[in-house]
């Protein structure tokens, strides 16, 4: 179940565990939003995936960068890194 707002006052649902699963973004961290800053993605996938890179990154570029997570929700490097050392982060799958 992803965390994005309700209908009702516009606050995240309560969904119980992180949804890892959930749509998201790499964006460069000062890329300016806007209307079109779907358009200003450097790689989309899951929202593990996105950590995945984010976290792979040399540790000085990290900081360029944010993740958008589907419901308008970022995270800067420093939340995707401590997310990755989560005990339910999930396992990459093997190819």
């Amino acid at each position: 179940m992803s965390d994005h707002p309700s209908t009702y006052d516009g606050t995240p649902e309560k969904s119980g565990p992180m949804a890892w699963d959930d749509r998201a973004s790499l964006h460069r961290a000062d890329d300016g939003q806007g209307v079109f800053d779907g358009a200003n993605a450097l790689n989309r996938g899951t929202f593990a995936e996105m950590i995945r890179h984010l976290t792979r990154l040399p540790e000085e570029e990290r900081g360029k960068y944010v993740i958008q997570k589907a419901g308008d929700r970022q995270y800067t490097s420093s939340e995707a890194a401590m997310l990755a050392t989560r005990d339910d982060f999930p396992a990459e799958a093997e190819s």
